[in-house]
């Protein structure tokens, strides 16, 4: 796929599966591409292998790959498949080689976590790296401390699809939009469908979301409302979402992908609990509340239901 056409696909949804676990805690790739099967059925535009929702940090370089050899197996063509890669420069560089061997489609690279990172040094690190890859890269921007400079040379990197900004800082992210090459990689909102709203109307395209995993139809919906210029249908669609997501921040967003994959296991697929150091279950109370959640959804049509596995 061409970086062009990489581009035109981040602009639509890039929805994150969850990484499935059997009995033992281990990735189990058969439900893990069932998952993932799921997502691309649904029509999402690009799907990100081993994302933070499919729990990155909490994998090994072995698991990574195991996940996206399963991404690459489920998705079976009907959609880029955009593997996540990440840690140290050299593990992401040889992480980027594996992925491509695999048959993926680009690479995204998680934002490093060196406590002593340097702003300039990190668009460094996503430079070096994308210098490296075989595959188109989406920089995962999602620290403080950048500015405009460092998002215009991110952007013009010639092999730098698109920058998934997940960051609440619009003003940086609209002075960067207009200070880039049009023509260079495109500004995608990586905080999901609450964000996408005040994202798009900033000068970005294309937003990211956990939400697939059960509710894919309502990730579309935004999309489309968005890409129509309705505000205000958009709006009303975040709105009935606002309940799910802002459970999922819960503990500093240690709830985060507790919340997406017991809405899985909801629709009657058992992915497994969370791995810590993220909230492995909910409890009881907040359980309650989700089904709660869902089975309104569900009469709405809006859910995955246990026949589309």
């Amino acid at each position: 796929m061409s970086i062009a056409t990489m581009r035109q696909a981040l602009r639509g949804v890039s929805g994150v599966p969850v990484t499935a676990y059997d009995g033992n805690g281990e990735v189990e790739p058969r439900t893990t591409a069932t998952v993932y099967r799921r997502v691309a059925i649904a029509g999402i535009h690009n799907i990100v292998a081993a994302g933070n929702t499919g729990e990155f940090y909490a994998l090994t370089p072995e698991e990574i790959r195991s996940v996206h050899e399963a991404a690459v197996s489920g998705v079976d063509g009907r959609a880029p498949v955009t593997a996540a890669i990440g840690r140290s420069l050299r593990e992401a560089i040889r992480m980027a080689k594996d992925a491509a061997a695999i048959g993926a489609t680009a690479v995204m690279s998680h934002q490093p976590v060196d406590p002593f990172a340097a702003p300039s040094a990190q668009i460094d690190y996503f430079c070096s790296l994308a210098d490296a890859s075989p595959l188109p890269l989406v920089a995962y921007v999602r620290a403080d401390g950048f500015n405009v400079d460092d998002m215009v040379r991110l952007a013009a990197h010639g092999n730098i699809a698109g920058i998934k900004f997940a960051t609440p800082d619009l003003m940086l992210l609209s002075r960067a939009i207009a200070a880039s090459d049009p023509a260079g990689a495109l500004f995608v909102c990586g905080l999901a469908e609450s964000w996408a709203l005040s994202f798009t109307a900033a000068g970005a395209r294309g937003f990211t979301s956990g939400l697939v995993n059960v509710a894919p139809q309502l990730s579309l919906a935004v999309h489309d409302a968005l890409a129509k210029g309705d505000f205000e249908a958009a709006r009303a669609i975040i709105n009935r979402l606002e309940p799910f997501e802002r459970m999922r921040t819960k503990f500093r967003n240690g709830a985060n992908v507790t919340v997406v994959k017991e809405a899985v296991a909801h629709s009657g697929l058992n992915v497994g609990p969370v791995r810590v150091p993220g909230l492995p279950l909910l409890d009881q109370k907040d359980r309650e509340e989700l089904v709660r959640l869902l089975k309104g959804w569900e009469v709405a049509g809006d859910i995955l239901a246990p026949a589309d596995q």
